[in-house]
């Protein structure tokens, strides 16, 4: 579904009927909100940068945080006059030598599609299990009324789920083509007044491109843009963040951009857009064909990005298994998280969007590599002159699964270079910045909503210890053990096992394989 709805929005055809999954069920999990809750004794990363303090205790009342009150330092008693009172009909929770960071922020949240099998359900409690609540989804592939009703029913809380900002792909549900300004500008004002938080485009004509950018920009709403490769020799990022353009997504358009001796990628003359073992291999070898790290153009591109504003959602992640293909393919969770179905779409296919491992192999991932290198270079640095770097992870595509693959997303940065106190801010505070939204969520901070992810382990030390199957440590006895995994996802200030909806994922998975009788195989055995 995801290959053809990007070519429907990149020719703006016009209107289809799209397969949708199943919606989540009612909400069955979770706790509260309370009249009052007062996490004891949590370690606090903030969101904002601040280094890790502690023990606080963190007061919520229903959801809103009303106070975060420092107890003393680590490893001293607690004085009990310190602490907050616990009112009548309060709840505690017990979090000491826990840690506490704002709810995490997916900028690129696919919801799922038919040919990936995925219900509602196994997508959002995958997100929420791994301590992300709030999503960002790129084109609102299930229709947008589908996403609107599971907005509104999330706001609500009458469904587990993450916060869902949606943005429709440009063009969907057009009568016709769109193929001029007056097209577009129309076409973008009712997409406002059906309810979208913004717009993902793909790639139009510079006409049509400028209009539709500037109108949305107009009426106050967002933005973001993969920039397919069939426009972008006359349209990159330049001029999306030129329009009015807030993000983009990848990094298509942006090698374009810093092109010095070129206009147009050295595609093979044999090359074919259609062709995804072509599309993905030369992809790979598209960063060293930019101008190199710091020259003149690179410095320029980049300067005049970071002077307006511009939010890059890198998705380091989602091309992660073109340079180890091995790796991503034996991730420790497929065989217990992974659905039957999206195993199969992750499988070499010619017809599955991003299943092109028909020909793959050492040549292909040292050119992607290399590409990385280059990729992370551009944005380590972006982030160090001041521009806003956000976290997405554009699941379930190419061996990632929802969830596992937003945290492989955040050791990604790292990678780059990133502190990781500068990784959870990029997670949290910048996803927000970037939504509009930093004044409610992105922080734990005094006023804003109580949305708070608590994992019983240090994230700083170790990012692994935030996937849902926690991180290998061995103990004083010479034991093997488990660490970490999110403990509890707190979102409008109702608690969340996320233990227990991992389990939930589980059950979900295990019922399919008995009732399919499927057993993951590795490809070709």
């Amino acid at each position: 579904m995801h290959k053809i709805l990007c070519f429907f929005v990149a020719l703006t055809f016009a209107a289809i009927v799209l397969a949708q999954i199943p919606k989540a069920p009612d909400r069955k999990e979770g706790d509260g909100p309370y009249t009052q809750l007062i996490i004891r004794g949590v370690i606090l990363i903030n969101g904002t940068g601040a280094p890790a303090y502690g023990p606080v205790d963190i007061v919520i009342e229903k959801n809103k945080i009303m106070q975060i009150v420092s107890l003393g330092a680590p490893g001293n008693k607690i004085d009990p006059k310190r602490r907050p009172t616990l009112k009548e009909g309060g709840k505690e929770l017990n979090c000491e030598g826990m840690y506490a960071m704002p709810g995490l922020i997916d900028m690129h949240g696919h919801i799922g599609g038919t040919e990936q099998g995925t219900p509602a359900e196994y997508v959002y409690k995958l997100w929420m299990a791994h301590g992300i609540t709030t999503i960002r989804d790129p084109s609102s592939g299930n229709g947008l009324d589908w996403v609107l009703d599971q907005k509104k029913k999330s706001a609500a809380n009458q469904i587990t789920a993450p916060r869902i900002f949606a943005y429709t792909a440009f063009g969907m549900g057009s009568a016709a083509p769109i193929t001029n300004a007056d097209q577009a500008r129309a076409w973008v004002q009712q997409n406002a007044k059906n309810g979208a938080d913004g717009i993902k485009f793909f790639n139009a004509s510079p006409e049509v491109m400028d209009a539709a950018i500037r109108e949305n920009k107009k009426l106050g709403l967002r933005s973001c843009c993969h920039h397919a490769q069939t426009d972008v020799a006359r349209w990159n990022v330049l001029n999306s963040a030129r329009a009015g353009m807030t993000s983009m997504e990848h990094w298509y358009g942006l090698p374009e951009a810093l092109f010095n001796d070129k206009t147009v990628q050295q595609f093979p003359l044999d090359y074919n857009y259609n062709n995804e073992q072509n599309r993905f291999e030369e992809a790979g070898k598209l960063w060293k064909q930019a101008a190199a790290p710091y020259t003149e153009h690179w410095n320029k591109v980049m300067n005049e990005l970071l002077s307006l504003d511009f939010t890059i959602d890198p998705t380091f992640n989602i091309y992660d298994a073109n340079r180890d293909l091995q790796r991503a393919r034996r991730a420790e969770w497929h065989e217990t998280y992974t659905l039957p179905s999206l195993w199969k779409f992750y499988e070499p296919s010619r017809q599955s969007h991003g299943s092109y491992w028909v020909n793959w192999g050492t040549e292909q991932e040292v050119e992607w590599k290399n590409n990385y290198r280059l990729w992370m270079t551009f944005i380590n640095e972006y982030k160090n002159r001041g521009g806003r770097v956000t976290t997405g992870s554009d699941n379930g595509y190419i061996y990632q699964t929802y969830g596992f693959g937003y945290i492989r997303e955040l050791e990604l940065l790292r990678e780059a270079g990133f502190h990781p106190l500068e990784v959870i801010r990029s997670a949290t505070l910048y996803g927000a910045q970037a939504l509009g939204a930093d004044k409610e969520i992105g922080s734990v901070e005094v006023g804003k909503l109580a949305d708070i992810a608590i994992v019983n382990a240090n994230p700083l030390k170790n990012l692994q210890v935030l996937y849902g199957t926690g991180a290998i440590e061995l103990t004083a006895d010479n034991k093997v053990v488990r660490t970490g995994g999110v403990q509890f996802t707190i979102k409008d200030g109702i608690v969340y096992d996320a233990k227990k909806l991992l389990a939930d994922v589980k059950a979900i998975v295990d019922a399919e394989k008995k009732k399919t009788g499927w057993q993951l195989k590795q490809p070709g055995f």
